[in-house]
């Protein structure tokens, strides 16, 4: 009893610390939305925020997309309910109940706001889950090429119905949002969403996932209930998606059915598909790059007159996949890397 009371206490501490790091990057992306506004352009700085939102997408999609092994292009149907969802939640609070959210003394949001934009965001994340539960169920016995034609079906059914929902603006969108997206809001979901990821493909179910993915009838020949794992993976997927369409709905503050397009799908796979199926560190990496990347082009127009952005930036994911048709890093991770060359030089020692 001793030394198993022994070997748990030593894995709770472990966990501890580990758990440590992510706290403390959480601290660290509140400092830096303190210190950057200051020091970068907004242009700059609403890049990053981007940018963090595209990770979020990213990552979660590559839970369903690289673990699972599935093929899912209906992700910008999920950011779309739960960015929708949650600035529609909050714009009724401005409207119906401005005592809760605005002082009318001066004019400026409450403290009070900040708790029903944080519950705003929980919900829209949650009725993406309830979405991607009741779309996954039934599609997710698909498999290839019948998934994502469903999938991306499903995508353009929620743009065609915000688009014809005059409650939440129809084709003129939604607007007078309030602007409650930070830097520190982003790259505090972008740290649990990678935790979160990270702690589900390290667990018993994690290797559920790339059961399926490797071979999904030897996982069901051994038991594996592979459309459970599946739906999962996808429900969680679609948490984050809904999140991140709620941040964005709140920095941008405006919303438009066109926005969350198939276009809007495609970006977020080809950001998987670069970094490496199986790649949390690979999501991360490609979702920031390809952010900074096209508005990097953008002032390549003054110059030509054409807007060269998309052929250019076509031309770069060619030749990546071309030199890397596993993507940046594969399946291995940023830490891989550096373990791996650790090693080689012990051995040439």
């Amino acid at each position: 009893m001793g030394l198993s009371n022994k070997i748990e206490n030593t894995k709770s501490y472990a966990g501890l610390m580990s758990l440590r790091w992510w706290l403390l990057a959480i601290a660290g992306a509140w400092a830096l939305d303190y210190v950057l506004p200051s020091m970068l352009s907004p242009y700059i700085f609403q890049i990053l925020v981007l940018a963090g939102i595209n990770v979020i997408l990213s990552v979660s999609l590559n839970l369903v997309n690289g673990f699972t092994g599935q093929f899912s292009m209906g992700h910008a149907g999920f950011m779309a309910v739960g960015g929708y969802l949650s600035a529609f939640l909050t714009t009724s609070l401005v409207e119906h109940r401005p005592d809760l959210m605005i002082d009318p003394a001066t004019g400026e949001l409450l403290g009070t706001a900040v708790i029903f934009y944080f519950g705003s965001l929980i919900l829209g994340g949650v009725a993406a889950t309830l979405v991607g539960y009741i779309v996954g169920l039934p599609s997710l016995r698909l498999r290839g090429d019948y998934l994502a034609i469903v999938t991306l079906g499903f995508g353009e059914i929620i743009r065609v119905i915000l688009l014809n929902t005059d409650a939440v603006g129809g084709a003129r969108g939604l607007s007078g949002i309030k602007q409650f997206t930070n830097f520190g809001w982003v790259f505090t979901f972008v740290v649990i969403t990678v935790f979160c990821v990270w702690r589900v493909v390290h667990s018993a179910h994690g290797r559920v996932l790339q059961s399926i993915r490797e071979d999904e009838i030897a996982a069901t020949a051994m038991g594996v209930n592979t459309t459970q794992g599946k739906v999962r993976a996808f429900a969680m997927g679609a948490f984050f998606a809904g999140v991140a369409g709620g941040l964005f709905a709140h920095y941008l503050t405006t919303l438009n059915p066109g926005t969350f397009d198939f276009n809007r799908s495609f970006e977020v796979i080809i950001m998987v598909v670069l970094g490496g199926m199986g790649s949390i560190s690979g999501s991360v990496v490609a979702a920031i790059v390809l952010t900074v990347l096209k508005e990097a082009l953008r002032p390549l127009q003054q110059y030509t007159g054409v807007d060269l952005r998309m052929v250019i930036y076509a031309l770069v994911l060619i030749i990546m996949m071309l030199a890397r048709p596993k993507g940046i890093f594969g399946t291995k991770e940023i830490g891989d890397l550096f373990r791996g060359r650790k090693k080689v030089k012990g051995d040439l020692t």
